[in-house]
């Protein structure tokens, strides 16, 4: 299939597909995304990490725009410093559902990215954050994951897999709340209903922009419904199966700038 010519709004995961392993940013990936904006085109960030893991890097990227941050649960104005839409998921019901996909798989190692543009992400004992270099708070014991507000629970598994957990999960819980894969390592709860299309929809109705000329980045299964909303779905070579199956081309990895060789292509 045929790119479109041309975008107005280009929409990109962090980890896995722009951020490269070591959570950098290449230069060649700025400039090909400070070419896009000096077009008139709109970049968006559209990431499962929270407002405040979310921040430095748009720093980096010199944005003052918006982003799309928790899986679609939180739009941030970065010039603002605020959020203009957020959801949280019900920590009662987060506790529930942890209990049920406990009962099928055995203990699970929990996290909670509290809401907010200051929250905190808690982790309890024996959770490993998948990238190290995030700031998290141990405490120590899962009660203490519900003091505040969260917009997500992130789960690890001692032996399972990525998507033996995430099948679990959405088995037991898929009426309590919505069941992501985003990363290595990371199984996500978060508000029913909640996908990363959800935030994507309203920035871009923020931005007064829509689906039609949309280009939208990705890596793993919790980028599906972006593509699914997206006019055109670009997967990164080191995506997951389930994401490339659905993409309308597939690039180089996030190694190897694999934005950027699409831009490049785009917006010469």
């Amino acid at each position: 299939m045929a790119a479109p010519i041309a975008f107005s709004l280009i929409a990109t995961d962090l980890d896995g597909t722009l951020l490269r392993g070591d959570d950098t940013l290449s230069d060649r990936s700025v400039d090909a995304l400070q070419q896009v904006v000096a077009a008139g085109a709109r970049h968006l960030v559209v990431t499962g990490r929270p407002a405040p893991r979310v921040r430095p890097l748009l720093d980096d990227l010199g944005s003052t725009g918006l982003a799309v941050c928790g899986q679609g649960a939180q739009v941030y104005d970065a010039g603002a410093d605020r959020l203009l839409w957020s959801v949280t998921l019900d920590r009662e019901l987060a506790e529930t559902a942890l209990g049920k996909i406990e009962a099928e798989v055995g203990q699970v190692y929990a996290a909670v990215d509290q809401d907010g543009v200051d929250g905190l992400t808690l982790i309890e004992p024996g959770y490993l954050m998948p990238h190290p270099t995030l700031p998290a708070v141990r405490v120590g014991r899962r009660d203490d994951l519900w003091c505040e507000p969260i917009s997500k629970v992130l789960l690890r598994h001692p032996d399972l897999s990525d998507d033996e957990l995430a099948a679990t999960a959405r088995s037991v819980v898929g009426s309590l709340a919505t069941v992501t894969m985003s990363g290595p390592g990371t199984v996500e709860l978060q508000p029913i209903g909640i996908t990363k299309a959800t935030g994507l929809a309203l920035a871009a109705e923020h931005l007064g922009l829509g689906p039609e000329r949309t280009i939208a980045f990705g890596d793993m299964p919790n980028d599906i419904p972006m593509f699914d909303w997206a006019a055109y779905g670009v997967a990164m070579a080191n995506a997951h199966p389930e994401l490339k199956s659905v993409a309308d081309e597939i690039t180089l990895s996030n190694e190897d700038d694999g934005i950027a060789v699409v831009l490049e292509r785009l917006f010469p």
